[in-house]
């Protein structure tokens, strides 16, 4: 995956988008206060990945959620960091716990956690396993952005891939060290620019070398975006 950071307008995007989050991590809310911003940017991230699969997003968050696909992305949210171990170690668990909470009330319970059963899933999940498991020494923010891409293309449970592929960049930027407490909201990014984000999608499903780079550069705009978004929420923090 090296010379995907050598593909046109990558790396510069790349570098902006880390420069980007350590501006938060710099932040003097996050000195000491940086739970505080990693629960409101979880909560965003929550309601703009629910916004992206269409869900109603402005009621309250709170018990009881409404909306089933907002209700699901709340509920990764909040378990979001318990599955950091698990996504290192052992990503297609991960990836069926995420499911688990995503699509609780939108399928049958045997369906949650379970990979449909096209010819294609199986190997392309297993290959995805293997770079997140250590297989791949690319930037944090292309393999998210790989991670992201192929299971949005694949869309493997039929269900609420939306919010699991979000969920699943978001632990490999974790991860990887680019937003290890988590105070970045890439989701708000890509909402601001939800037309690119279907459109760069589509390119990077299509495989040419074009558009796997127009999709990597709508990721690394997005979590740089996504980095302005948790500077806000500094800011809110400190105004109190």
């Amino acid at each position: 995956m090296a010379p995907l950071l050598d593909l046109p307008g990558v790396r510069a995007a790349a570098d902006e988008a880390r420069a980007a989050v350590d501006r938060v991590h710099q932040h003097p809310a996050n000195r000491r206060g940086w739970p505080a911003t990693a629960a409101e940017a979880s909560m965003r991230a929550a309601r703009a990945s629910a916004a992206l699969d269409g869900a109603d997003v402005r009621l309250p968050l709170g018990h009881g959620v409404a909306d089933p696909v907002l209700a699901g992305a709340v509920r990764i949210a909040d378990a979001i960091g318990t599955l950091l171990a698990t996504w290192q170690r052992a990503p297609l668990q991960a990836l069926a716990r995420l499911h688990v909470l995503a699509a609780a009330d939108l399928v049958p319970a045997d369906r949650l956690g379970r990979p449909v059963g096209r010819p294609d899933v199986a190997a392309r999940l297993d290959g995805l396993a293997g770079l997140v498991a250590g297989g791949s020494q690319a930037a944090a923010v292309v393999l998210a952005a790989v991670v992201h891409g192929e299971l949005l293309a694949l869309r493997p449970f039929g269900s609420a891939d939306g919010i699991v592929a979000r969920a699943a960049a978001r632990l490999t930027t974790v991860s990887r060290g680019l937003d290890p407490r988590m105070v970045g909201v890439p989701e708000v990014g890509h909402l601001e620019r939800r037309a690119e984000y279907a459109s760069t999608l589509a390119a990077y499903a299509g495989g040419t070398p074009d558009g796997v780079a127009s999709w990597l550069r709508h990721c690394c705009s997005a979590i740089a975006l996504g980095a302005q978004e948790g500077l806000a929420v500094c800011e809110a923090l400190l105004r109190g």
